[in-house]
């Protein structure tokens, strides 16, 4: 299969100043979640009407950019950083950390559950089923960049295989992007949509979100490119599964915790 080479920059206005693919997939998942959001806020006894809404998704934009800003320096380059400090701010090169935007989100979690005197177990179950709205949107511009590309396969036992532009060696490789915009982004989207249309005990849909999201991450990593140097550390368990292993365990101690509490309190 071809790799669709789609220029990443729209356009450019000067230098760095412009509307990339990368950008506009971002602000797309954010529009996707305020859709979802506000529309939610109609229903019968939410506990958020569309303003709130609206000021919450700000918070959680900027917990997004800035943790996985923070996160992929110090995650995955923090050598880069070493080097030259103003690394940390040129996030129009891409890279961008899941898991340190979802750091970044749960700080704004507790900022809002502080302005707004909810608890931080209903802020985070009502917006949890957004989040895979934006990570479907992140890969979808990630693989419009050619970035974060998979392992090296073969068109005969993989037909969907691409060759990346930006990629070494010219060899068919997994569009890991892709796996993770269907698993992560459309699976698991589907999977909180539904499990949140009925009522359930406290934190047991952020518990979903996090054991989902950290099982199909750690399977998706067995596709996708290491960096070259975290390679040695991959052969044995990959960053991007050491990182997503808390988030199995916390999330299914969530929804356990949250069973039993409600089962006790029934």
């Amino acid at each position: 299969m071809e790799f669709p080479n789609i220029d990443p920059v729209i356009f450019q206005i000067y230098g760095p100043i412009g509307l990339n693919w990368y950008g506009l997939m971002y602000l797309a998942g954010f529009a996707g979640a305020w859709w979802l959001g506000t529309s939610r806020s109609k229903l019968p006894n939410a506990p958020f009407n569309a303003e709130q809404v609206s000021d919450f998704l700000f918070y959680a934009f900027l917990g997004v950019i800035i943790g996985g800003r923070v996160g992929y320096v110090l995650f995955y380059h923090f050598d880069f950083f070493l080097a030259d400090p103003l690394y940390l701010f040129k996030i129009y090169d891409g890279g961008m950390s899941f898991h340190g935007g979802l750091l970044g989100v749960i700080g704004s979690f507790w900022y809002f559950s502080w302005k707004t005197r909810k608890p931080f177990s209903v802020i985070a179950d009502y917006f949890a089923p957004m989040a895979p709205i934006g990570l479907a949107t992140g890969r979808l511009g990630n693989f419009i960049n050619g970035e974060l590309w998979g392992k090296a396969t073969d068109v005969e036992s993989v037909p969907w295989a691409m060759i990346f532009p930006n990629a070494p060696g010219g060899v068919y490789r997994h569009p890991s992007q892709l796996y993770e915009f269907a698993l992560e982004g459309v699976v698991l989207f589907l999977m909180l949509y539904f499990y949140s249309k009925k009522p359930r005990p406290a934190l047991s849909i952020s518990g979903l979100f996090l054991s989902g999201y950290g099982s199909f991450r750690f399977i998706v990593e067995y596709f996708r490119e290491p960096d070259d140097h975290l390679r040695a550390m991959a052969e044995i368990i990959s960053m991007g599964q050491l990182l997503s292993l808390p988030m199995i365990l916390g999330g299914l101690g969530l929804m356990i915790w949250g069973y039993k509490r409600s089962h006790h309190a029934g």
